[in-house]
């Protein structure tokens, strides 16, 4: 039974169905007729999980709570971002789910091959970069060919590793060349790739990889793009681990957009002891704002989802 229809809906046990789903569809995507029609129905109900409750969504994202491989997964994460910025950006229906559908399959051109590829501890063979150069029209003509028409999803794959200064690829093209949709995947596709650890290095904080996306793509005239894309993810996204002003340390578990301000899940006390109770905190709250982030071998705190946001993050 999908997850959505039951008593208690589960946004990780959601995604994890979801993420069986699109694995296997991927996998067979050169023997698929029907791709488009398979594909929507799962960015469908990526959609209703990621409303259900957009917190938790992001959430397993930063605690690195979906199954399956790299590959598989970071598409899933990136699609999330990706809803989540498109919807605060007022776009249309019909484009965010173009928008989903390509973040969902903008490397089914090289799936077998992205995974080695990130295993990698150095530098890619001349060969294997070729691999990844053309990975954008090897998705795109794979797409074409397993049933898929919608010309906002394929110029989407196509671009996504376009740079507005002509140094991306496959086709090099300038700024004003590169669709606001396709230049918001590719914003969500570096953000999401840069808070994932890999096995040659450790993840960056979530605020240290918004600064980073901030400087990459400060030739960018899309002002609008850039401040929607900050504002959704924020520096300290739930799922963040952090320390606060008073020494507690715990995980952002909810944010107000607006505002800015944040509820913090209290782990340990300011002589880092463990509590025997979860503190609920405020950042508004005397001595609670937020002193850093904190990777998960600094912070060392073990806790379930579930524990933080209840039957929404159940397994």
């Amino acid at each position: 039974m999908n997850s959505l229809n039951e008593p208690h809906p589960s946004v990780l046990h959601a995604l994890n169905e979801i993420n069986r789903r699109l694995e296997k569809l991927l996998a067979q995507m050169r023997n698929e007729q029907n791709a488009d029609i398979d594909m929507r129905a799962i960015v469908r109900d990526l959609q209703r999980a990621v409303e259900l409750d957009p917190d938790v969504a992001l959430a397993c994202i930063f605690l690195n709570q979906i199954a399956g491989t790299y590959a598989v997964r970071h598409c899933i994460e990136t699609a999330i971002v990706v809803l989540l910025v498109a919807r605060a950006m007022r776009k249309p229906e019909g484009e965010i789910h173009s928008l989903a559908a390509a973040a969902l399959t903008m490397n089914v051109g090289m799936l077998r091959e992205h995974d080695s590829f990130q295993r990698k501890p150095g530098a890619l063979e001349p060969h294997e970069m070729a691999i990844v150069r053309r990975h954008p029209e090897s998705s795109a003509e794979l797409l074409k060919s397993a049933g898929v028409t919608d010309e906002e999803w394929i110029s989407c794959v196509l671009q996504h590793h376009e740079n507005g200064d002509g140094s991306g690829y496959p086709e090099g093209r300038k700024l004003e060349e590169i669709t606001q949709n396709a230049r918001l995947l590719s914003l969500a596709d570096r953000y999401c790739a840069r808070v994932s650890a890999r096995n040659y290095r450790c993840s960056l904080l979530p605020d240290a990889a918004l600064d980073r996306l901030s400087s990459d793509t400060a030739a960018d005239s899309d002002h609008l793009l850039a401040a929607t894309f900050r504002q959704v993810l924020g520096p300290y996204p739930p799922g963040c681990l952090v320390q606060l002003e008073n020494g507690e340390m715990g995980v952002i578990a909810h944010r107000d957009t607006a505002s800015g301000l944040l509820d913090i899940h209290c782990l340990r006390d300011a002589a880092g002891r463990g509590l025997p109770q979860a503190i609920q905190r405020r950042s508004s709250d005397s001595g609670c704002g937020i002193r850093a982030a904190l990777s998960e071998d600094d912070a060392d705190l073990r806790f379930g989802m579930k524990q933080v946001w209840g039957a929404l993050a159940a397994l």
